[in-house]
Formats: structure tokens, sequence, C-alpha cells
């Protein structure tokens, strides 16, 4: 999964976690450490190898740096391309249910707060970090499927489309979903 924060990414990996009955990678977990401290990229890169070598997964996460690498292992990626409107909506709302928590796709002691900078993060997102997005998208491997959703609605009719999803509403994602 990848697409603004507040998209849905972590939930929906859950979702297909659960239905294709393969273990899930929250990448913000595997990132933040305790206090909202980033792991260095060069210790953050060789755990990534680790856990891209497992034969099965449903992965979330942007970290568009290491976006390709995942693409080249990933059997079906899941763009969530929804407004700047529907994503910071959506992180305030999360906010308000997990203030002063750690949500269960985050590490123990990352704990939900109020924060405007990652609001003007999540406002931005179209506009810094999409197009860099959307490049390494339309590079991907050919043996990579790309399905993009563009508003909540789009997701849950692709998210049921046996046709959109090659015939098996995602059940043919052998390797997980980067």
């Amino acid at each position: 999964m990848v697409g603004c924060s507040g998209a849905g990414k972590s939930t929906l990996a859950r979702q297909l976690g659960a239905r294709l009955h393969l273990p899930v990678v929250h990448l913000d977990r595997h990132y933040w450490n305790a206090g909202w401290r980033p792991t260095p990229d060069t210790e953050f890169d060789v755990h990534l190898e680790t856990l891209l070598a497992e034969p099965t997964w449903v992965m979330d996460g942007n970290y568009v740096r290491t976006l390709a690498r995942r693409l080249r292992v990933a059997d079906v990626a899941v763009f969530l391309d929804f407004s700047p409107w529907v994503c910071r909506t959506r992180v305030i709302r999360r906010t308000v249910r997990w203030f002063g928590r750690a949500r269960p796709d985050l590490a123990p002691g990352c704990r939900e707060q109020i924060d405007g900078e990652f609001l003007r993060w999540v406002w931005n997102f179209h506009r810094d970090v999409l197009p860099e997005v959307k490049r390494i998208l339309r590079a991907a491997p050919p043996s990579v499927r790309v399905l993009t959703a563009t508003s909540p609605r789009e997701l849950e009719a692709l998210m049921g489309s046996e046709r959109a999803l090659g015939g098996a509403s995602l059940a043919g994602a052998a390797r997980g979903t980067g």
C-alpha cells in the first residue's frame, strides 16, 4: 500500500492480510522508535531487506526512498491517491481517536499527537511527494499490478472487483502488496 497518510493504508493492509491470510508489515512500526525517533536509513534498509525476503506479506507505508526496491519484489501495489481533504480529515479523526496512545501499526512509545508540521505534510503531499510516487509506480516492473483508487468509494469497488484484481479479489497476490 502506498499513499498519503490518512488514506487508509494500514487499515486496508490489516483487512487484506486477514482476507488473504498473509502477514501484515506496517513499515511505520519498523521505522519509528519510541518517542518518534527514526531508525537511521542504513539500519532501516537492512531491516527492510529482511522483511522483503519473507515469502508472503501485505506491506503498507510510503517511504518513497524505498518504494522502487519494494516494487521489485511485489506482485501488486495498491495506490491510494485520495484528496488532501480526505487524508487530512482522516488524520485528524485518527489523532482524536488515538491521542496519547500508540496505534497498533506503530512501534510502542509512538503516541498519537497533534502536530502542525505533519498536518502540513499531509496537505502538501500531492504537491511535494505524489509526483515522485507516480513516477516510481509508472516505472514498476511489468510483473507488478498497480491498482489505483482515487476515493474511498473507488477503493471499495476495486477491492470487490474480481476482474480488476486479476480474477481473485487480490487472492492472486502470492507475495503480498508492496
